[in-house]
């Protein structure tokens, strides 16, 4: 076991006296460090002993008491002091919340050297240092473990018990559990933390215990997953030892990056299935099949689009979602991104998605009607749209125009676009893409013929036979304002193609 401070005082050779900190005498120290900068606690990992000539301590009282309780938050042991040196008096007010809190803080006699201290430290954990390899080692094969349903939840109770500690893996923004199958902060833990967690930047220090209402608490990175925060809540003295900690973080780190692995593959498998089945090409029955193979109910699940963000945007739904317990399958097609969910997922989609998102949910779906669920997502997350509202459900956002549903929506885009989407169909023609930009460009021949890199009278030409197929007089305002409407209503109910394979 480390060395602890009563020990270190009894030590003859050294002759320290301990001016203030009784109540401490029991903290076990890990480590002599020496550093004589001003912000002293920052280079504390946990359980060492501060070394210093006195130019970190403050003159003023307030700021040794700040000193003291910095130290004490970080983790210290103790404080030693060289006598004869730079220190300044110590204040009352500092021997008082030494006392307190307790920090003991020893004076080392001129003239002996600080490497006095640290050897007799660094003896006394010769054989700490071989129970710590044969507890990393213990640590590494627990990775064993890998492959079996509850891997995660095995290693976190493995890594719990080996440390004698409460450990909690959760995300550095929302302090929600990381994995799905992780434990949640319990709620006093959770305040009590919550001052540090939302000041403790990415780049930051990556290895700080804070002493807190609910007591001494260790917040670590995760290698490999830089918004995952690892919380450790030692459960007696000693605390775990800072190298294993670290070994402990290492594993947590390559569990999760298996993980995200093995999800990666199922989201590509989900994808390829719902490109395939959006495009009519699975029967009812294998429909249910795969649905229950991703782990929705074939007999309820709801589909979801999403809009407003850029591409890239759209990659970490899925994740989150995964992240809060859901079975998510997912597609991204150019400026959407499908979904199919199990029901009532509004909360969960609020939180997975960024703000400017706009989402839609189709009304709870049976295997069959997968493909109409999708058409009402699509009608709900243009709602939203219109409607500047983060998230719509179909039936219950407002009315286009008295357009209520997808199927009157259909009626019409068929009705007015149909003969333009049949000839684009079978000519491999341009026509509804032309209208579009027309329109988008105020009619302008010209404008039109530059976005679209063609001649001018290649535009004119088509406007013209968008006229003929529609029956509609192409200068007539009202003829260009159904037609505006009818692509409006084209585009919400259909994403805009996209020449990436579906691996989203």
């Amino acid at each position: 076991m480390a060395i602890t401070v009563s020990e270190l005082l009894a030590e003859p050779q050294l002759g320290l006296r301990l001016l203030a900190g009784k109540a401490g005498l029991q903290h076990r120290i890990t480590w002599a460090h020496t550093s004589d900068l001003p912000r002293l606690w920052e280079w504390v990992t946990g359980g060492e002993v501060m070394m210093t000539n006195g130019l970190s301590i403050p003159a003023d009282a307030a700021g040794q008491v700040a000193l003291a309780e910095a130290l004490v938050a970080a983790g210290a042991s103790a404080l030693a002091i060289g006598e004869k040196m730079h220190a300044p008096e110590l204040t009352p007010e500092f021997i008082e919340a030494c006392d307190r809190l307790p920090l003991p803080v020893l004076n080392v006699p001129y003239p002996l050297p600080f490497i006095a201290i640290a050897k007799s430290v660094a003896e006394s954990s010769l054989l700490e240092e071989s129970r710590r390899l044969r507890q990393t080692a213990r640590i590494y094969d627990l990775l064993r473990l890998a492959g079996s349903p509850s891997q995660w939840q095995a290693i976190g109770n493995g890594l719990a018990s080996e440390l004698d500690a409460q450990l909690f893996v959760v995300d550095r923004a929302c302090h929600h559990p990381w994995h799905p199958d992780g434990t949640p902060l319990p709620s006093r833990l959770a305040d009590a933390l919550q001052p540090f967690i939302s000041s403790a930047p990415t780049a930051g220090k990556k290895f700080q215990w804070h002493n807190t209402a609910a007591g001494h608490v260790l917040m670590m990175d995760v290698p490999t997953h830089e918004d995952a925060l690892l919380v450790v809540v030692p459960a007696a003295e000693p605390h775990p030892d800072a190298v294993v900690l670290l070994h402990a973080a290492s594993v947590l780190g390559l569990e999760l990056s298996r993980t995200m692995l093995a999800l990666e593959d199922e989201r590509r498998l989900g994808s390829e299935f719902l490109a395939q089945a959006l495009d009519g090409r699975y029967g009812a029955a294998e429909l249910e099949r795969q649905l229950n193979r991703f782990g929705l109910s074939p007999e309820r699940f709801v589909a979801v689009s999403v809009r407003g963000l850029e591409p890239e945007q759209f990659a970490g739904i899925p994740v989150e979602l995964w992240r809060h317990g859901l079975p998510v399958i997912s597609l991204q097609q150019a400026d959407t991104l499908h979904l199919l969910l199990p029901d009532s997922p509004d909360e969960a989609l609020l939180h997975a998605a960024p703000d400017g998102a706009r989402i839609g949910i189709s009304r709870p779906a049976v295997a069959a009607g997968l493909q109409h669920a999708r058409q009402e997502s699509l009608w709900a997350a243009a709602t939203a749209a219109r409607s500047g509202t983060r998230l719509a459900r179909y039936s219950e956002g407002p009315s286009w125009l008295g357009l209520t549903g997808v199927e009157e929506g259909q009626a019409l885009v068929q009705r007015l676009l149909g003969p333009l989407l049949e000839h684009d169909r079978d000519k491999h023609s341009e026509l509804v893409r032309t209208l579009r930009t027309y329109l988008e460009q105020q009619r302008s021949w010209q404008k039109t013929a530059d976005a679209l890199f063609t001649h001018r009278q290649t535009v004119i030409y088509r406007i013209r036979r968008i006229g003929e197929l529609t029956g509609l007089d192409m200068t007539e305002t009202a003829s260009i304002a159904q037609l505006w409407f009818a692509l409006q209503l084209h585009d919400a109910m259909t994403p805009r193609p996209d020449n990436s394979s579906p691996t989203r």
